[in-house]
């Protein structure tokens, strides 16, 4: 009789946790972290390069301050006095379009077929910005992005689509008439496509790596700050309706 839940990725065989048809206990044993995450996603085991490569994309999104809405959400979550499950749970809402997206849309793009030229045109055409150029930091490089692209050299994962991003780059100079860099999130989009990942994994690369800096945010907050946490007064102003009163009818 067929199961209504059918899954190729896990399971009990013979009473053991398995992972791709590997033994946990074995994985345990004789592979590290960012190899099993290569195995849920690929169903294979990494080479040194892939893991190599894999390492520094989950390295770069792992943390980036206290700005970011995925930390401020975990953070404030916390102050509130949720356990860690939902505090993660809160950074992770924390992250959408415009916070941990660009990934995703980035590679959507750079894995549609088209030229520099036809997806600039295609994306400045109906007033949208191409996810993965600019940074409100870096100007003119932005130094994750420089490495990730000279990683990806190094390791043999610099293809098609690291180029087309550069080209995307170069095209947008020209529209724009200054540089609007590649930055960390376009440089990853597009080496996950030529590592072969599907665009809609984008996003879930940075998850993977944000959550790790998500619990080491939420346990400072306990162990650092006050519960309840709040907006200071003096940085908050009222700019609705004078006081009024209401009207007998």
């Amino acid at each position: 009789m067929d199961k209504k839940w059918k899954t190729a990725i896990s399971g009990i065989i013979d009473g053991e946790a398995h992972i791709h048809g590997y033994k946990v206990t074995e994985l345990i044993d004789k592979v590290n972290f960012t190899d099993a995450i290569w195995l849920e996603l690929k169903s294979e085991l990494p080479s040194d390069k892939e893991r190599a490569m894999l390492d520094a994309i989950l390295i770069s999104t792992i943390d980036n301050g206290l700005g970011p809405p995925s930390v401020t959400n975990a953070r404030n979550s916390a102050s509130a006095g949720n356990p860690m499950q939902a505090a993660v749970a809160a950074g992770v809402l924390g992250i959408g379009d415009a916070h941990g997206g660009a990934i995703e849309e980035c590679a959507r793009l750079l894995q549609m077929g088209l030229t520099a030229e036809k997806l600039v045109e295609k994306v400045l055409g109906s007033g949208d910005r191409i996810p993965g150029f600019g940074h409100k930091v870096y100007k003119d490089e932005d130094p994750r992005a420089t490495q990730i692209f000279e990683k990806a050299k190094k390791l043999g994962f610099y293809g098609e689509h690291c180029e087309l991003a550069q080209n995307v780059e170069g095209v947008l100079q020209e529209k724009k008439g200054k540089k609007i860099p590649i930055n960390v999130d376009g440089a990853i989009a597009a080496v996950i496509s030529d590592m072969g990942f599907d665009y809609r994994l984008g996003k879930g690369f940075f998850i993977i790596g944000r959550v790790v800096g998500l619990v080491a945010h939420i346990f400072e907050e306990w162990v650092r700050e006050k519960p309840f946490r709040r907006i200071a007064d003096e940085e908050i102003e009222y700019d609705g309706a004078p006081p009024r009163s209401l009207k007998k009818t």
